[in-house]
């Protein structure tokens, strides 16, 4: 594991020391929040992803070992392990560098080559690569035999030169010459399927394309792969052109000008474009594949952090409104803590009596139910349910927001929502979470699935591990950084809480069930399952207000409760004195608490929770209103200046909603006075900017927007 932890931490510019105690706690099963939080002294001090980067290295230098043993052991059956060979694979560093080293031995299903071998010709190979001054034809015509199927001279040559043609493309050299003239010239091309051009024409941009591989951007080459999935492109990844590539194989294996050489040059050429070549193409298609997947998936996650820590309006009573023209706005009244108290259905746009009355209802709701805000959801229909409640006359002040409905369909059909709303069909469930999302976007979104939230793009095209995985993380990572309150979060949000998961979700909402609020943190050692390792994960994130110990309301770690009350008593004070009195914590001396494991990144960390204790990291919530004079995409006009909200980021932009039913596209060039190389350096998700339109394009239903010199 050291000689892991040394490499890791070269990788990573990083000290060995810190990598191998990071190691250490990953392997006893801490995760990545409670390594970052509470165990600085002994990474020093690494951030959340410098621990996640030692986490995925470590599992792909064990998915490289387990590999490793298993290509040992095949070729060890095979009896072919040499001492050389066994050194060599031992000694590689890379999964490209085992697989090279393994395929000369890897089982394969039958090929040209393998069939010459059987047919006896690979002494005849053997001579050829010999490349000795003689007659061919005579060499070659000692291995005529017609009985294993070598009827003439000419087939004897070809059998051989196949299997030449097989060894030049599994040697290792020889990979790694191809290898790096891929990197350095292979073209990314790209052309349109014939009698494609009218069903492709999503593709157009891609229908005669050409660029450098390891240069082209990671939507382009996911747009190119798409079309060709999907029939519409032809896709190929190869060198401008071989010459290059014949003569760095030909000055490895072909030696001399006679005879035999040309038949070496033959099949050396045959190897190249017919087996090394592809060979290539595959693996740098995967490379490509694999980089670009890593781009898109890196912009998804990072518009999922910022969606999920979007700004909460906190526990206010909610008035949420789904939206609809021909079948009504399902209107649902929340209370405080999100329970639905009312639902029905108004319908303000089938008549002005309908309006009229839909008006009225809204003005009564808002009144029988204390309603302190109003959430409409951004979807069809919104902008014109927005301007009914503007002409409502509400008798108490309060907000009316937008919000966005992304994925709200996808939980008010899931197995969550029906467990939580059984009696209530999907219209109901759907504007109820419209609400909630108000109060709350993180509590309530961590029900979706990430990649139903609408904030990525070819989110389906990814690798779906891969895309899992980094958007678990983030759930993970923003769930514990807010924290969470333990007698009121749902199961799914406790899941992502450090240490827990579904299973203890469930025992812990089970045993709140049944026993009522939980009335501290220690408590939890009651809940069935919650054993003392799951505590220590756990306890620092989880939140307990009405318990009579302060520090529960907190994010210091039980663990350091008994030298908080030593600050306390430096102080003179109470641990609650110490938390509400500034000169009191002035007092406390924090070095004089540093020890073998608690030095003064915790101990710093102590005093800014004893100060603000839980504060929440998310940003306090703001009004937005669109422009009230545009709500159709018909009535935007070049030059207009419009407030709008940021909706999505990607790698060559960000959409913007302007409040017309359709996003419009803030290209990358256009996001700033200056370059910029990504789009996260200027906005963020669901931030409040002003545009310029620059282009609205009606027949494609395209708007093309501005923020350069727009205040």
């Amino acid at each position: 594991m050291s000689n892991i932890a040394q490499k890791i931490a070269e990788r990573l510019n990083l000290g060995v020391r810190q990598v191998e105690k990071t190691i250490e706690l990953i392997e006893q099963g801490a995760t990545v929040p409670f390594i970052a939080r509470y165990r600085k002294e002994a990474t020093g001090a690494l951030n959340e992803v410098q621990i996640t980067a030692i986490r995925d290295l470590l599992l792909k230098a064990k998915e490289i070992e387990k590999r490793r043993e298993a290509i040992l052991q095949s070729i060890g059956e095979q009896g072919k392990l040499t001492a050389e060979l066994e050194k060599a694979i031992r000694e590689a560093e890379t999964m490209t560098d085992l697989e090279d080293l393994y395929l000369p031995y890897k089982p394969k299903r039958k090929t040209r080559a393998s069939v010459a071998v059987e047919k006896g010709l690979e002494p005849l190979a053997n001579e050829l690569m010999r490349q000795y001054d003689g007659d061919v034809d005579q060499l070659a015509l000692r291995f005529v035999n017609t009985d294993k199927g070598v009827a003439s001279v000419e087939e004897a040559l070809a059998g051989a030169r196949d299997i030449i043609a097989e060894r030049v493309s599994e040697n290792v050299q020889a990979r790694n010459k191809i290898r790096n003239l891929f990197r350095r010239t292979a073209l990314l091309s790209s052309k349109v399927v014939k009698n494609k051009e009218e069903e492709a024409g999503k593709f157009k941009s891609w229908f005669d394309w050409e660029e450098n591989a390891m240069r082209a951007p990671s939507h382009r080459i996911l747009a190119m792969f798409r079309g060709e999935a999907e029939g519409m492109l032809r896709v190929k990844i190869a060198p401008a052109d071989d010459a290059a590539a014949f003569e760095m194989l030909e000055r490895q294996f072909v030696r001399g000008a006679y005879d035999s050489s040309k038949q070496v040059q033959a099949a050396v050429r045959d190897g190249y474009k017919r087996l090394l070549a592809p060979s290539m193409e595959t693996e740098y298609y995967n490379l490509l594949k694999e980089k670009a997947d890593k781009e898109a998936i890196r912009v998804f996650a990072e518009n999922l952090r910022q969606l999920l820590l979007a700004s909460p309006l906190g526990q206010k009573r909610i008035l949420a409104i789904d939206p609809g023209f021909r079948t009504g706005c399902k209107t649902v009244c929340l209370d405080a803590q999100g329970q639905l108290l009312h639902n029905e259905t108004i319908y303000p746009f089938t008549s002005v009596r309908e309006e009229r009355a839909a008006v009225a209802k809204l003005e009564a709701l808002v009144e029988a139910f204390q309603i302190e805000a109003i959430a409409i959801g951004n979807g069809t229909a919104g902008r014109e349910t927005e301007e009914v409640v503007k002409k409502c006359r509400f008798k108490r002040k309060l907000i009316a927001v937008m919000v966005s409905e992304n994925g709200a369909s996808v939980y008010s059909a899931s197995e969550v929502a029906r467990e939580e709303f059984p009696e209530y069909d999907v219209t109901v469930r759907g504007a109820v979470s419209i609400g909630r999302r108000l109060m709350d976007p993180l509590s309530e979104l961590v029900k979706i699935d990430p990649k139903s939230i609408g904030v990525g793009q070819y989110q389906h095209d990814v690798d779906q591990r891969m895309l899992h995985d980094s958007l678990n993380d983030v759930v993970v990572s923003c769930v514990n950084s807010v924290g969470v309150e333990l007698n009121t979060a749902s199961k799914e949000l406790l899941s992502y809480v450090s240490g827990i998961g579904p299973v203890l979700a469930k025992k812990i909402v089970d045993y709140r069930n049944k026993n009522g609020a939980f009335t501290s943190r220690q408590q939890l050692h009651e809940v069935e399952r919650l054993g003392d390792k799951a505590f220590e994960q756990c306890a620092g994130f989880l939140r307990v207000r009405e318990s009579e110990n302060p520090l529960d309301r907190s994010a210091v770690h039980p663990e350091r409760y008994a030298l908080v009350e030593q600050m306390a008593r430096q102080a003179g004070t109470t641990v609650e004195g110490l938390m509400k009195d500034k000169g009191l914590r002035q007092r406390v001396d924090i070095n004089a608490f540093v020890s073998d494991d608690c030095g003064l990144p915790t101990l710093q960390d102590i005093m800014k929770e004893l100060e603000r204790p839980g504060l929440d990291p998310r940003t306090r919530f703001e009004v937005f209103e669109f422009d009230p004079n545009v709500t159709r995409i018909e009535d935007l006009q070049e030059g207009m200046v419009l407030p709008g909200i940021v909706t999505n980021i990607t790698a060559f932009g960000a959409f913007v909603d302007v409040g017309v039913h359709q996003d419009g596209l803030v290209h990358i060039s256009q996001l700033a006075n200056r370059r910029v190389a990504d789009p996260n350096e200027v906005v963020h998700l669901h931030q409040h900017v002003h545009v310029k339109v620059i282009e609205v394009d009606l027949k494609r239903n395209r708007i093309s927007l501005s923020m350069k010199n727009v205040k």
